[in-house]
Parts: structure tokens; sequence; C-alpha cells
């Protein structure tokens, strides 16, 4: 499969890379700064900025699948990344028909799931990443009524751990859900497999340590 990465040079973009690569896929990324992997020749790099109409346009042309890894790192501050990226995607798929399997990884304590998070972690996300979590449940909106072929997937606190294979899925909030920690390796290891077969079309995907 030809597999375009949006958001690659770090953290569960860079993991997901590995992973597409690991099993045989090629793989197209278009992230602001080069990844750093030794692995290139099924690899295809774009320098660009994924809220820019020609940069992503050339991203993800040709692709069988469209993973979407955006993040802001260690930065907290008040930002329009992730909607204004999502309203350049529908934009997008009105004028071209993007009929492929779509992923965005958003996070757990995004949009409804915010109600189903821990006491500490709502502390934090009121705290330190309220504005943050704003925009990434203003993507989630706007995507989810678009009529593109969207998967959101929420994982909880993210681990830095080789990957298992092993995690747990839930596509339906409930009380008691206990979304924990999970390896980026982890999430990659999914975002990949549903990329190849995806299972769970229009639905909000959290994913946990078992």
């Amino acid at each position: 499969m030809n597999i375009t990465i949006i958001g690659a040079s770090a953290g569960i973009g860079l993991e997901t890379v590995k992973r597409g690569l690991s099993r045989n896929h090629s793989i197209t990324t278009l992230s602001r700064s080069e990844i750093n992997i030794a692995e290139k020749k099924s690899l295809k790099m774009l320098i660009g900025d994924a809220i820019n109409k020609s940069d992503l346009l050339n991203s993800i042309q040709n692709a069988d699948a469209l993973i979407v890894t955006l993040g802001t790192g260690k930065n907290m501050d008040a930002t329009n990344l992730f909607s204004d990226f999502a309203k350049l995607i529908v934009e997008i798929h009105k004028e071209n028909k993007i009929d492929i399997p779509f992923l965005i990884v958003t996070g757990f304590g995004a949009g409804e799931s915010k109600n189903y998070v821990s006491w500490l972690v709502k502390l934090f996300l009121k705290y330190f990443l309220k504005d943050v979590y704003a925009d990434k449940t203003k993507m989630e909106e706007i995507i989810t009524n678009s009529d593109l072929k969207w998967t959101v997937v929420r994982p909880g606190r993210l681990l830095d751990k080789e990957l298992t294979e092993n995690y747990r899925i839930e596509n339906k909030l409930f009380k008691g859900i206990n979304i924990g920690g999970i390896n980026r390796a982890d999430v990659a290891d999914f975002l990949i497999k549903q990329a190849e077969n995806q299972t769970e079309l229009k639905k909000y995907v959290a994913i946990s340590q078992k």
C-alpha cells in the first residue's frame, strides 16, 4: 500500500512510519522537519506544512490510506493547527473525493471522552492542555461531519516502550472505561493495521494497554 502520514517527524507519527515500513508499505510523509530514520528505501519525505493546500495535495497523491498524527510537541499554547487542517482536508475532499481510509489521532479527553477520564487527567487537561484539546475536539467535529471514511483514534497516556501488539481498544464510551497508558509503537501498530483494513469505520476508538 501507499500510505501517507501527516505529522511524522516525531512521536506517534515517527513510530507509524517505522511500523508501516516494517509491514512492507510505501510511506509518504509530510512534516516541517526531516525524519531521522535509517530505512529510506520505501520512504518519500516531503518537507512542508499540513495547512498549506499545495503541500497537503502533493502528499496525498496516489495514497491508499491517510494517517494524521499532528501534534504540538511540548507547546501547550492555544492553537488552530488541528481545526485548520481539518477544514483544509475537507475542502480538498470536496474537490477531489478522497475515497480512502482516513485515520486521525487526537487523544482520550477530546470530545465526549473528556467526561470519562480520571480526575487526575481531568485536572491536567483543565489547567495545561485545555486549549490544545479544545482544538483537537474541533478537528474531530469537522472530520466526523464530513463524508470522509474516518476513524478517530484516542490513545491514553503515551509511553515510549517497545511494540507489544497487545493492547485494548474500545469503540464505545462507558463508566469505568479506564483508558490508561499506551505505547506509541502500539498506537502506530493499530493505525497501520486500520489503514490495511478499516474495521472501525466512522467510530471513535480509545486505545490503552490491556
